[in-house]
């Protein structure tokens, strides 16, 4: 696999300080999955009582773990204790009834030693694709993660689920009297169909499953769903959130609870875009005037998406005529001659035509920035969109072409 020695330049400064969460321990340590001389398992032990709410790829190929995720969420019984178990090196995707085994080799091992059903076992795993999972490597470390579990080891468990990333990714908030900790893996294959990659967040406020889920599900479509690195969605994409009750804080129906647990989940998300594999610029696509959200969000996303739009982003040339061939090629309603483009404040064309005041070094000092916004509006109605993605360099090629090397 690819050696990453260099730190994206959109990294942020640090890993933030994550409060602890009453009700969550956990742990990271080298098992050796693929990797070497680095963490590669992480296991969090959650409170019994706790709300799992979860978002998963839709794709059809998606792992074993997808799938035995997918069936137990819900399905928990109160009272009793659950654990998430995560592995990088190897999704133990498209790898058939071994993959199931796998999957229910390592729940039963954790369910073992927690104490803990292993039908409250939730496992991911994110690597390369098509390779049988060495799951002894990962149930002969189980014992030594529950000893060393412990309330302040987000940073550890961060570290131990990133492939190709550069930094570990992590976010938090509080909100009366309410504590929100998370954090997330993701730098390839970046084009969500629920989530991305692989997202673990944790509270301790008191909330029920399905009230959670509702709200997890209504926010990850702004967040998670909302960026693009590759247009390529992964087989392993997993979103789990679990909420503990130990603040005794209901938020049940409260609006502050989701503006803060949406302010970090973009914050994630945003921090996988930063993360984008070879990304040297961090790009907003806004679009606007659309007929209908739908329209508003297929323009947004052909923009995002374009290899084009991409690549002259990437050698900071404001090329307007891309953008125009990415809406036209969208599917989404659209009239040559309402068109409006913006880079940044600068007003690029105008009712289908280059502005007349226009000129293209103003285009190119918008370029050689690293956060860019593209603003299109469409002029055909009141429904809008925002996508956020990367420009796409030749970092990204080398980190790919030599991926399971």
């Amino acid at each position: 696999m690819a050696t990453i020695t260099k730190i994206s330049p959109l990294a942020p400064a640090r890993f933030p300080d994550l409060p602890a969460i009453d009700g969550v321990r956990l742990a990271a340590t080298e098992a050796g999955v693929k990797y070497h001389g680095r963490k590669d398992v992480m296991l969090a032990e959650i409170a019994p009582g706790s709300a799992i709410a979860g978002v998963f790829t839709r794709s059809s190929t998606r792992s074993a773990n997808v799938l035995d995720c997918q069936l137990k969420l819900g399905a928990t019984v109160d009272g009793q204790g659950l654990a998430f178990v995560v592995n990088s090196g190897n999704s133990n995707a498209f790898t058939g009834r071994a993959g199931d085994e796998s999957v229910a080799r390592i729940c039963e091992k954790t369910a073992e030693v927690l104490g803990v059903p292993a039908a409250h076992v939730f496992t991911a795993s994110t690597g390369v694709i098509g390779e049988r999972l060495p799951d002894d490597r990962i149930t002969a470390v189980i014992e030594k993660l529950a000893g060393d579990l412990t309330a302040d080891a987000m940073e550890d468990a961060a570290q131990a689920i990133m492939t190709t990333d550069t930094f570990a990714k992590g976010a938090t908030a509080t909100v009366d009297g309410v504590a929100i900790s998370g954090f997330a893996k993701g730098s390839g294959m970046i084009a969500p169909d629920m989530a991305t990659m692989l997202v673990y967040i944790f509270t301790d406020a008191k909330i029920g499953q399905s009230d959670l889920q509702v709200m997890v599900s209504d926010l990850n479509a702004k967040t998670f769903n909302a960026i693009t690195v590759d247009s390529d969605t992964s087989t392993s994409d997993t979103l789990l959130v679990a909420a503990t009750g130990a603040s005794g804080v209901d938020v049940t129906g409260s609006q502050a609870f989701a503006d803060a647990l949406h302010g970090m989940m973009l914050d994630l998300a945003h921090q996988v875009v930063r993360d984008g594999e070879g990304a040297t610029k961090f790009v907003t696509v806004e679009v606007s005037g659309a007929v209908s959200e739908n329209d508003a969000d297929k323009v947004a996303r052909a923009i995002a998406n374009s290899p084009l739009v991409k690549t002259a982003i990437a050698g900071e040339d404001p090329n307007w005529g891309r953008v125009v061939m990415a809406v036209g090629k969208s599917g989404a309603e659209a009239d040559r001659d309402l068109l409006t483009i913006r880079f940044g404040d600068v007003l690029v064309a105008d009712k289908g035509w280059v502005s007349p005041d226009y000129r293209e070094e103003q285009g190119a000092a918008v370029m050689k920035d690293e956060e860019i916004t593209i603003a299109v509006d469409l002029g055909l109605g009141d429904a809008s969109a925002t996508v956020w993605t990367c420009d796409l360099t030749h970092g990204y090629i080398s980190i790919n072409a030599d991926y399971r090397s």
